[in-house]
């Protein structure tokens, strides 16, 4: 295979030639392997909705234009990302890294360097929105080759139309080997053995001008595609993958449906009112014993006779004559023979059930269930309210958990270039950044006050059950016991409090529980004073003397 564009990171650690699979490795993106060569004939064929990759997204992009769908995505678009004109829609945490102030300082610089490249606070929408429609995203990471160690220069979008990810089988030995070995032990016996499985390579391809509906090109269309090594292209996916078909899958896929019947609906109620809204008349023109041939010419000059002669046209703005059109909604021109009851003139009644639009309303709903998005948000119906969580719908919980979701699949895009910018630039080594990369986390602007308010509720609750729980502390319950179980803190957060309040206590922001107050609860500053009498008083010993009686030859009595 020739020598992919872009550049590789090697890592330094070798896996040991023992460790073997075959199985392909596991990835979100649904792509097994290709036996052969070349994966340019692939077709999909999913119950005729698409047969290619290309046809699939195409859908997704029009899907987004239809004012319903283009709602509820906005509706999710605005959720995850909240845009401020002084703060950035999203931050990183490292408060969990376990690494020093100085890699941290190095990461967060980084990660604010990454986001200038992809103008992310200004294109944050957009980007957020084309990674929703699509289910896929890709970037391709444009270094210095001569100078790798300066890290990412350029981040370039790509199409998802232009570009593939592939997993490709390498080419066998002259043997048909691929000189991989594995030990085995049959009955207690060990036995070296030549084991046959696919050694995958994986890339990908790049069509600058696709002409084939594939989107990928063709070996028959003479266009040529560019593969590109998988450490130079930051690719995200939405993590839904049709397993059977082995494709990505975008939030919309399940829509499809439920958009395309409401469109039919919409189009069936137009038609249905363009033509039964307007009363038409039926003309019974009475010809008596005329013959045929000239029955029917006495129709046509009554017709004419009393027919709407001048026509509006909207596109010009004119009243012009159109006499010689007839359109379906004129009146009806019926002859009557001779002992019928002459001419007469009836009116046809207009549709009765115009202003139902419950089925309409039923599909509207059924695409916004499909795409996650609460019903309550279709128009006007139910307004933003701030009271109480008991007012507030599950349908709100539950976007709002997907959202969060969302924003954690969206979070792999910036993970990716951090850990392509700090191995270029020797922050850290590939085995270091596998352990620092699960406990990076990423703070989005949050703008959905209805889990917060369910938050709120819940702690108001346990504070009141631990308030009333307090005369029963050291008889029925343990202080600890009460924090676990009532007040629901984990160990991390009992450490984590309990640290805080001793640093509080020692810089003088909290009083110390085990000094004593008074009954007004101000310290006491010497408690042993508590009680105590005085007793430095001062004794005169001149007034108070006692001397023993002597005898007067100078003996004691």
């Amino acid at each position: 295979m020739a020598r992919l564009f872009g550049f590789s990171i090697e890592d330094n650690e070798k896996k040991s030639k023992s460790i073997v699979s075959p199985v392909p490795q596991n990835n979100e993106d649904g792509v097994d392997h290709y036996i052969a060569s070349n994966f340019y004939g692939q077709y999909l064929d999913l119950e005729g909705v698409y047969k290619s990759e290309f046809e699939l997204v195409k859908r997704y992009r029009e899907m987004s234009l239809h004012p319903e769908a283009d709602t509820a995505i906005e509706d999710v678009v605005n959720e995850a990302i909240v845009s401020d004109l002084n703060d950035t829609p999203v931050t990183i945490n490292l408060d969990n890294l376990p690494a020093s102030d100085g890699i941290k300082k190095k990461i967060r610089d980084e990660f604010k360097n990454i986001k200038d490249l992809m103008n992310f606070d200004a294109k944050s929408h957009e980007i957020f929105r084309n990674w929703y429609i699509d289910g896929r995203l890709y970037y391709h990471k444009v270094i210095d080759i001569k100078k790798p160690h300066e890290g990412i220069k350029e981040l370039r979008y790509i199409d998802p139309l232009k570009m593939r990810y592939v997993r490709e089988e390498k080419k066998k030995d002259q043997d048909g080997r691929n000189g991989s070995a594995i030990f085995r032990q049959p009955n207690g016996t060990q036995q070296k053995e030549v084991v046959q499985f696919p050694e995958i390579e994986e890339y990908f391809m790049y069509t600058p001008k696709p002409t084939y509906a594939g989107g990928m090109g063709d070996r028959y269309s003479g266009v040529k595609g560019i593969k590109f090594s998988k450490d130079s292209i930051t690719y995200c996916t939405s993590g839904l993958v049709d397993r059977n078909k082995g494709v990505v899958l975008s939030y919309l896929h399940k829509a499809i449906k439920s958009l395309n019947q409401l469109r039919m609906i919409e189009d069936s109620l137009v038609i249905y009112r363009l033509s039964r809204a307007p009363e038409r008349r039926i003309f019974y023109i009475d010809v008596g014993n005329l013959p045929k041939v000239k029955a029917e010419q006495y129709l046509k000059d009554v017709m004419n006779r009393y027919r709407n002669k001048l026509v509006y046209d909207a596109s010009t703005g004119e009243v012009r004559d159109d006499k010689k059109f007839m359109s379906m909604l004129e009146d009806f021109w019926l002859p009557r023979r001779e002992g019928g009851r002459g001419t007469e003139i009836s009116t046809l009644p207009g549709g009765q059930n115009l202003g139902e639009l419950s089925d309409v309303s039923y599909f509207q709903k059924k695409l916004y269930r499909s795409l996650g998005v609460p019903e309550s948000r279709i128009g006007a119906e139910g307004g933003f309210n701030l009271g109480r969580s008991s007012e507030i719908l599950r349908d709100e919980l539950k976007f709002s958990k997907f959202v969060g979701r969302l924003r954690k699949r969206f979070s792999n895009l910036f993970v990716d270039m951090l850990r392509t910018q700090c191995l270029l630039k020797n922050i850290c080594t590939p085995e270091d950044w596998t352990k620092l990369a699960e406990h990076i986390q990423f703070d989005y602007m949050y703008d959905n006050h209805f889990a917060e308010l369910k938050e709120k509720e819940l702690l108001e609750g346990r504070l009141s059950l631990a308030q009333l729980s307090e005369p029963y502390l050291g008889k029925y319950y343990s202080v600890e016991y009460l924090r676990r179980k009532v007040l629901r803190q984990t160990d991390e957060e009992i450490l984590e409090i309990d640290a805080q309040i001793e640093d509080e206590i020692k810089k003088g922001i909290l009083p110390d529980p085990n000094v004593p107050t008074d009954e007004n609860g101000n310290p006491i500053e010497d408690p042993n004073m508590m009680g105590a009498t005085p007793m430095d008083m001062d004794i005169d010993a001149s007034s108070t003397e006692v001397t023993d009686p002597v005898d007067l030859e100078g003996g004691a009595i």
